[in-house]
Parts: C-alpha cells; structure tokens; sequence
C-alpha cells in the first residue's frame, strides 16, 4: 500500500528509487479517504470525489494517461468536472485526453495565469527540452510534447471554488516554476504542495532547465504550515499523515531552503565570487541526514548556482570567464604547456584514481577538445564520465555525466 510506503520513507529505509521501480503501485487508485484517492507513477494524480463530480489535482505524464484514465475509472465513474494543474510541467499535464474525450461537458481546467506563457515556450523550445530532458533521465527516445492542453481559467494570486462540498484554495507561489500553486482543502484538513514538497531535496537548482525562486518558494511552505493540515499529499511520493509530521516536513524544506538562500546572499556581499561561495556553503547539519531532503534529484551546490544566477546574474565573477577563449583553442594551449593531450589524459587518470573525480573531469574534457579524435583519450574520457556517473547522488549529475560518455 502507498501509506505503507510512506512509513518506510519517514524512517529513512526507502526513497523514492524504490517507489519508482515498484510496478505493483502503478496503475491503480490508492484511497486515502472514501473522497480522496492517489494514482502513483512517476508523478501523482490526486482525484477527489465530491457529491457533484470528480476534481483531478494534476493530470500525470502523456504517455501514462490511459492507464491513469482506467485507474481513477475503476476507483469511480463520476464525471470529471476539474481538473487542477499544480504548474507547467509536462509530468503534471498530460493526462487530460481520455477526459476531454468522455461523453457530456468537458472538464475545466484551472492554472495560474504564467502556465500558459510556459506553454508556448515550450513549443518554441521543443527541440533543446526534448536534448536535455534525454540526457537528465537517461531515456533516448524520450519525445517532447509538441501540443498541449491549456487551461480554460486562469488566475493570478489566489482562488478558490467550491465543489460538493469541498473547498479548493488555490495560492500562487513562485517556486520551482513561476506558474506554481498549491491548494488548501480545509474539509479534508489537507495541502497539496504539488512539487514544493518531493521527498527529495527541492527541485532548486536543476542545471539545464529555467530559474527557480528559493525564497517564494520557502514562504509558500511556511503559508502551507500556517494552514495545519494533517495531510500533507505531494505531487511526487506518497502522502504524509500526522499534523506533526506535516509540520516537520514543510518546515524543514524551507528551513533548508532559507539556510543556504542566507549563506550564498551573506558571501555574495562580501564580494566572494561563485566558485568560493560553492565551496563554502553547506546544508544545516541538522536537516543533511532528513530522509525527505535526501540529495537524490537535486543538489545543494546547483541550488546555490540557481541562487547566483538569480541574484547575481551568469558571470562567475572570475575576470577570465568573462570573455573566454574558445574552449578547443584554450584546450589546445592548454596540452601544449602539458606535453600533449595524452598527458591531460593520463593526469586525468592519475587524479581518478587518487580521489579527485573533479580534477579528473576537468582534465579529461580538455584533453578531448584538445584532440576529438584520438581513440586512447576518448577511451579515458568516457571511463572518468562513467565513474562520475556511477558515484553521483542525483539524478541530475548521473545523467550529464552518463552523456558523456
């Protein structure tokens, strides 16, 4: 069952890996109550049963849709009459089909009034999401969505409905997209958090993808506090119960985000340029071993490059960098002061094998822009990558490194 996922999570003997790759959770309803029902995957789909219908909280992936759609069906034939998209995401809005296709009234669905602008940057930029989200999950034939169900109602700061019986308030926060809501059912005693809550260090910093906003988002956990549910149901992982555990999560999330959002701030007023800020910041001591902070996603050092980038701009503040030489030009001098690009590559194994995987990156990719063809230092650059890979913590160093290779 999901909830005894949930249990096995909070004590630290799990993580999401695990709920991921059980097959078994897939395809079905979870109750939680006799009106709200989880259908688990890679994303969650939230469905609430009211006297006058069925209200969806997100939607799920595209290609999940017709086995999200038989789940919620075997849990309850009621028309759907909403359905709420927690943010942009294509995991959280791409199950409307099966819906929109059932006889009588489409549902509505509801957003922040950003999603759609989200949208049509997606389209603009399908081919670069389609690359890199290849690359983050490791999944080569992964096809980005080219087409999009957009919302009918939109709003901007809050919003709220009622539906059966039910309220639904609905809170704009800019988190880990700027389109991003959570939801208060005060019936329920329930918050949904949509992705401001993962089970996972948040989704701060992702390299490859658009701005977050680490202290909106801290505040939106702090308001979902304030509301003192007892149920705590994410878009991604089980639901938590217990208005202590609620109350821990939420606030050690923002904690953690407040902790290194003030650490990086304090160095950048000094004058401290990236690379020392990097260096110096750390997770409080006291939230590093939180079974639902776990660095598995995301990483501390790319929220505080997320945090950079948002306060300070792209440049590092290293001279330098500022107007670069050609990397291959740069690699080439580079070998050259080295006794070759062979060299590069076998300090880059030396620096493997001495417990320096950064060095040796770093000295593996200039020794094969130094010389793209070479065989032998091809060979030493794809065997750094794999070991970066294979000790990564996160999905998102795993999955670069392994493009590398």
């Amino acid at each position: 069952m999901l909830t005894d996922y949930a249990e096995r999570m909070w004590r630290g003997e799990i993580g999401m890996d695990g709920l991921l790759t059980d097959v078994s959770l897939w395809g079905a309803a979870h109750e939680l109550t006799d009106a709200v029902a989880v259908v688990p995957g890679f994303s969650n789909v939230i469905v609430f049963r009211t006297g006058e219908g069925l209200l969806l909280f997100d939607t799920g992936l595209e290609f999940a849709a017709t086995a999200t759609h038989q789940a919620i069906r075997r849990w309850c034939a009621d028309p759907v009459r909403y359905a709420i998209y927690s943010h942009g995401h294509v995991d959280h809005v791409g199950g409307m089909a099966p819906f929109d296709a059932e006889p009588g009234p489409r549902p509505v669905v509801i957003a922040h009034e950003a999603l759609p602008r989200r949208f049509d940057r997606y389209v603009l930029t399908s081919g670069y999401n389609e690359l890199i989200n290849r690359r983050q999950f490791g999944v080569p034939e992964l096809r980005w969505p080219r087409e999009y169900r957009y919302p009918d109602r939109t709003f901007r700061d809050q919003y709220t409905m009622e539906l059966g019986g039910l309220t639904f308030t609905l809170r704009h926060a800019r988190g880990e997209t700027d389109d991003h809501l959570w939801a208060h059912v005060p019936e329920l005693d329930m918050v949904l958090p949509g992705d401001l809550f993962i089970w996972n260090a948040p989704n701060c910093g992702n390299p490859q993808k658009a701005q977050r906003y680490p202290a909106e988002w801290a505040a939106a956990l702090r308001a979902m506090d304030a509301a003192g549910a007892s149920y705590l149901v994410p878009s991604h992982g089980p639901p938590i119960a217990g208005a202590d555990r609620v109350r821990e999560a939420l606030t050690g999330t923002a904690e953690y985000l407040e902790s290194l959002l003030a650490q990086t701030l304090e160095l950048m007023n000094r004058g401290a340029r990236l690379d020392e800020i990097i260096q110096t910041v750390t997770v409080p001591a006291h939230l590093a071993d939180k079974p639902y902070l776990r660095p598995a996603y995301d990483e501390p050092e790319f929220i505080v490059r997320n945090i950079w980038r948002l306060y300070g701009g792209w440049w590092d503040g290293d001279p330098a960098s500022l107007k670069p030489a050609p990397a291959s030009r740069e690699a080439a001098v580079i070998a050259e002061l080295c006794g070759g690009p062979h060299a590069l590559a076998e300090r880059a194994s030396r620096a493997l094998a001495e417990d320096e995987p950064r060095i040796a990156a770093r000295l593996a990719e200039l020794a094969v822009q130094a010389d793209p063809s070479d065989e032998d230092i091809r060979a030493t650059h794809g065997a750094v990558f794999t070991a970066l890979a294979d000790a990564a913590t996160s999905t998102m160093a795993r999955g670069i490194y392994r493009a590398a290779t």
